[in-house]
């Protein structure tokens, strides 16, 4: 038997064709004993209406567009949640209130 070589390769992704950019300020995340799904969405602000509903309510309930599903196997996502700490470990801190 022929002995076997271990190849190094690197994985980009290819941005040919690639979906448009979409724009997710949530984040609902759902998980089975497989897999975690991490479903983004657009949060717009509320309108008078809607604030005028839940005024007085104990619970409101806000329905998000999803923008986007990702569903990821549990063996990486402990390598994802590694690459996002050191990323943002990275970002500047940002104000605690506004600026004047």
């Amino acid at each position: 038997m022929a002995d076997r070589k271990q190849i190094n390769f690197t994985i980009v992704p290819d941005e040919a064709g690639a979906p448009p950019r979409v724009y997710a300020n949530f984040c609902a995340i759902a998980n089975t004993p497989f897999d975690c799904t991490l479903t983004f969405c657009e949060v717009l602000p509320l309108s008078e209406e809607e604030i005028r509903t839940a005024e007085g309510r104990t619970e409101h309930v806000v329905r998000a567009p999803a923008r986007a599903r990702i569903v990821v196997p549990l063996h990486t996502l402990q390598a994802l949640a590694a690459a996002l700490q050191e990323h943002v470990r990275g970002l500047p801190v940002a104000p605690a209130g506004p600026v004047h």
